[in-house]
C-alpha cells in the first residue's frame, strides 16, 4: 500500500480517485446480450447460460425438488448462523416503517402520504469467486417486510447447473417467491424485460461485476428502475493512536479481498500506527487463500496520513466512503461529524464485516463516491409513497385564489379554469 504523507487539501481530489472501469468499452457487447434477450427471450438467456457460464441447461427455473435437496445439503452450523443473520437484518429493517399522518396544510385542506410496496422486484446475486447468500437476505428480507407481491432471484449456475446451496437456503429462508439459473447481463436483461418464464420487474437489486453494472445502467433508463448506481466495494478505515493494528489491517484487508478492482484507505493522524499496519497487513495477507486478489486491490490502495483528526474526518468526508471504520479513543464525537458514507462502523469490536453479514444493517451500499447523493438499501429502497389530497369547499375557497394567480403567471389558463369553475359553483350555492 502506499503511504501518502501530509498532503495539501489542494491534492485531495487526485488523491481520492477510485480505480475506474471504462465501461463505455461494455457499453455495445452489453447492448448486443440485451437485445438478443428482449427479442428471443428464454432461448437467447439459455444460450448465454452456455456461452458464459459454460452449462448447458434444460430449464432457467430452479425446482422446489432442488430447494429441498439444497436444505438438506446445507450444515446446521451455518442454517443456524444464516437465521441469526435474518432475524437481526429483519429487526433492523421492520423498525423503518413508514406511518403517514393526515396533515391540515391550509383549513380544509388535508394531505397525506401512503407507503405501497413495489409489486414485483428483481434480486441479481452474483455467482463469481464466492457465492453471496448474505446478499440474498440483504435484499430478499427488507422485500418480504415491505410487502412485496412477487419477489424474484437470479442467480449464475455452476457448470453442472446447480445454484450453491446455501444461496437456495437463504433464499427459501428469506421469502423468495422463485429462483432463476441466470447470470451476467443476461440475467439483468431477463428481469428487465421479461421472458417466457422470468417475469418482467419494476425494479431490480444486486451487485455485480462490470458487465452487471451497465447493463442494469442501461435497463434503468428505459424500462425499469434499479438500487442505485454501484462500483467496486471499499472501506476507510479513520484510526489514530489507540487502534489496534492487527484490527485496522483485517478490516483492510476484508475488504480488499473482495476484489481486484476493490479500494482501502487508512486515514490515520499515527505515524506510528502506519508503519505498524503496514507490517499486519504483511502478516496476515500471507495467510489468506484469496491474497492474490487482496494484493492487487491493495496495489492500489493507500495509508494517509494527516496532522489533524479534524482534517482526516474533512478527507473522508470528501471520499464518501461506502463502509467507514471509525477505531479512535473518540469514536462517537467523531461519528456525529460524518456526513457523507453508506455504512459506519464504530469502535475497535464493530468490524465491516459484522454489517456484511449479521449486526441487521443492510450490505447493499452507495460506492464511487455516491453516499454523497445515495442512501443504501432499506425498507423504503422496496416501496412507493403515494401522496393524497382531499379539499373541502372551505379549503378550496382558502387557496383557490392564490392558485388562480399562480396559474395566470404561468400562462396555463386551464390549469386556472379548473379552480375558478369551483369558486364560481360555490358563489351560486350561497345565493
Amino acid at each position: 500500500m502506499k503511504v501518502i504523507r501530509y498532503p495539501e487539501r489542494a491534492e485531495w481530489s487526485v488523491l481520492l480517485e477510485r480505480p475506474h472501469a471504462d465501461l463505455t468499452a461494455l457499453q455495445s457487447a452489453v447492448n448486443e446480450i440485451l437485445s438478443c434477450v428482449k427479442a428471443r427471450g428464454d432461448a437467447a438467456v439459455l444460450e448465454f447460460e452456455k456461452r458464459f457460464d459454460h452449462v448447458s441447461l434444460s430449464s432457467l427455473q430452479v425446482s422446489s425438488e432442488e430447494m429441498d435437496e439444497a436444505e438438506a445439503l446445507v450444515p446446521e452450523a451455518l442454517k443456524e448462523a444464516l437465521s441469526l443473520a435474518e432475524r437481526n437484518i429483519a429487526t433492523f429493517h421492520a423498525s423503518q416503517r413508514f406511518e403517514g399522518r393526515r396533515v391540515q396544510t391550509s383549513p380544509g385542506v388535508v394531505c397525506w402520504q401512503k407507503a405501497v410496496p413495489i409489486e414485483r422486484v428483481g434480486l441479481y446475486v452474483p455467482g463469481g469467486t464466492a457465492p453471496l447468500f448474505s446478499t440474498v437476505l440483504m435484499l430478499a428480507v427488507p422485500a418480504r417486510l415491505a410487502g412485496c407481491r412477487e419477489v424474484v432471484l437470479c442467480t449464475p449456475p455452476d457448470k453442472q447447473g446447480k445454484v450453491h446451496p446455501a444461496i437456495l437456503y437463504a433464499a427459501r429462508l428469506a421469502g423468495v417467491s422463485r429462483v432463476y439459473k441466470a447470470g451476467g447481463v443476461q440475467a439483468i436483461g431477463a428481469m428487465a424485460y421479461g421472458t417466457e418464464t422470468v417475469p418482467r420487474v419494476y425494479k431490480i437489486f444486486g451487485p455485480g461485476n462490470q458487465y452487471v453494472m451497465a447493463a442494469k445502467q442501461q435497463v434503468s433508463l428505459h424500462n425499469v428502475a434499479i438500487d442505485m448506481p454501484a462500483g467496486p466495494s471499499e472501506v476507510a478505515v479513520l484510526a489514530d493512536e489507540w487502534a489496534d493494528p492487527a484490527f485496522v489491517a483485517a478490516d483492510l484487508l476484508s475488504q480488499a479481498e473482495h476484489g481486484a478492482d476493490s479500494q482501502v484507505l487508512l486515514v490515520t493522524t499515527s505515524a506510528t500506527l502506519v508503519e505498524r499496519v503496514q507490517a499486519e497487513v504483511e502478516r496476515q495477507l500471507a495467510l489468506l487463500p484469496r491474497r492474490e486478489l487482496a494484493a492487487s486491490s491493495l496495489s492500489h490502495s493507500k495509508l494517509i496520513l494527516l496532522h489533524t483528526m479534524d482534517e482526516a474526518v474533512d478527507l473522508v468526508n470528501d471520499y464518501a466512503p461506502e463502509h467507514l471504520i471509525i477505531e479512535t479513543r473518540d469514536y462517537a464525537t467523531l461519528a456525529d461529524r460524518v456526513v457523507n458514507a453508506g455504512s459506519v462502523f464504530l469502535g475497535a469490536y464493530t468490524p465491516e464485516s459484522a454489517g456484511d453479514y449479521a449486526s441487521g444493517t443492510n450490505h447493499t451500499l452507495p460506492t464511487s463516491g455516491y453516499a454523497r447523493a445515495y442512501s443504501g438499501v432499506n425498507l423504503d429502497s422496496f416501496v412507493r409513497k403515494i401522496t393524497f389530497q382531499e379539499i373541502a369547499p372551505e379549503g378550496i375557497r382558502h387557496i383557490g385564489p392564490a392558485i388562480e394567480q399562480l396559474a395566470s403567471g404561468e400562462r396555463l389558463d386551464a390549469h386556472r379554469n379548473a379552480v375558478t369553475l369551483r369558486l364560481n359553483s360555490l358563489k351560486q350555492d350561497r345565493q
